[in-house]
């Protein structure tokens, strides 16, 4: 899940292989779980303020911390 101050805007769907390994099944247990009806709700009030990044150029405070892809 990606978050912009707390607020979760996408997430990146596991490869099925991965819902077999305990030590990913108990990560993920512990994490807060997120309904479709969340992100929506979250997405929306991202996009009312422009602040969605996958609608929106956003300046970073700290790209240096972004994976390189």
């Amino acid at each position: 899940m990606y978050f912009i101050n707390e607020i979760p805007f996408t997430f990146d769907e596991l490869p099925h292989h991965a819902l077999f390994i305990p030590d990913v099944v108990d990560a993920a247990n512990e994490e807060r779980s997120f309904e479709p009806e969340d992100l929506y709700k979250a997405s929306s009030y991202l996009i009312a303020e422009e602040c969605h990044p996958m609608l929106f150029e956003l300046e970073l405070e700290n790209p240096e911390l972004l994976p390189v892809d």
